[in-house]
This record gives structure tokens, C-alpha cells and sequence, in this order.
């Protein structure tokens, strides 16, 4: 059996911190190529997840909010920002299921913030065309302006140029 406790989430949040990504994750599914991915994933606020989408046949994600606040951006093809749903660990809203091909992203609100993230498997990396061309990639020097955007950003906003 595998148990999602506080003791989990401190070492996830703990290893987040520590990570030049400022994310961490532990995967309940043992392998990659497993059908269905199960895992839990710490998110600090500067951590930056570019918009994509899984254009793969059957691709959903599910985010749940164990602990924290994130913010899950949807995307319209040309950056503007379509929708914005706030979640939060016991509160009105705590998930999300995203349909495969939608463009999205999600920022995290609160230092050690924790989702449950469940999808298709098995893993395939995120093709660059299944990106938004209009967001920085993690890394670059738009990065961080691109990041506090999305912080901010209220639906029918475009992005900024890159």
C-alpha cells in the first residue's frame, strides 16, 4: 500500500526547494510505462510549467490539491489567457480534469503546495509543437517575466511577446 501522509509532503515540498526547477514528485505508478500515472507533486511559487497540451488520444490530466493553492491557466492557441481556476487544499474548488488537447498550465500560490496529478500513461515527453510557441521554454531569460505574468493574469489577457 502506498500512503500520501505529511511526512511525504514535507520531503517533497523540502526536495522542491531544493530543485533548480522548484518542483519535486513521487510516482505511485512503478513504472513509466504504465497505463495510468499516479503521483504527487511538490510546486514552490517559482516554478514554471510552460503551457502545453497532450494532443496523444486520450490524454486528461486530473489535479487535485492535497495541500496549498495552485492556480490551473487554460490557453487559447494565440496566448491569451482563456480561463483561470483557483484551487485550493479544502476549499470550493480542489480539482480539475483537463481534456486532452487544451493548452494549459498551473502555477503554484503558496509555498509547499502539494497536487495529486493523475493521466494517461504511458510517459511521452511533451513534443515542442504541443507548446505554446507564444511562452518562453524553462530557462530562458523571458522566463521569469513570462512566470509573474501568469501570476497575475486575468482571462482574455494575451501574454506578453517573447
Amino acid at each position: 500500500m502506498i500512503i500520501a501522509n505529511q511526512q511525504l509532503f514535507s520531503e517533497l515540498s523540502q526536495k522542491a526547494i531544493e530543485s533548480p526547477r522548484k518542483r519535486s514528485h513521487y510516482n505511485f505508478h512503478p513504472s513509466v510505462e504504465d497505463d495510468i500515472h499516479r503521483l504527487c507533486m511538490a510546486a514552490e511559487p517559482d516554478s514554471y510549467v510552460r503551457p502545453h497540451r497532450h494532443s496523444q488520444e486520450d490524454r486528461w490530466e486530473l489535479f487535485i490539491v492535497l495541500k496549498g493553492a495552485v492556480s490551473v491557466l487554460i490557453f487559447t492557441e494565440d496566448g491569451v489567457l482563456k480561463e483561470r481556476y483557483e484551487l485550493e487544499a479544502g476549499g470550493d474548488v480542489c480539482a480539475v480534469e483537463i481534456e486532452q488537447n487544451v493548452l494549459h498550465s498551473f502555477i503554484s500560490k503558496k509555498s509547499g503546495s502539494i497536487v495529486m496529478e493523475v493521466k494517461r500513461g504511458p510517459y511521452i515527453p511533451i513534443p515542442e509543437a504541443d507548446s505554446g510557441a507564444w511562452a518562453p521554454r524553462e530557462g530562458e531569460d523571458a522566463t521569469p517575466g513570462f512566470l509573474q505574468w501568469m501570476r497575475n493574469a486575468s482571462p482574455s489577457e494575451k501574454c506578453p511577446a517573447i
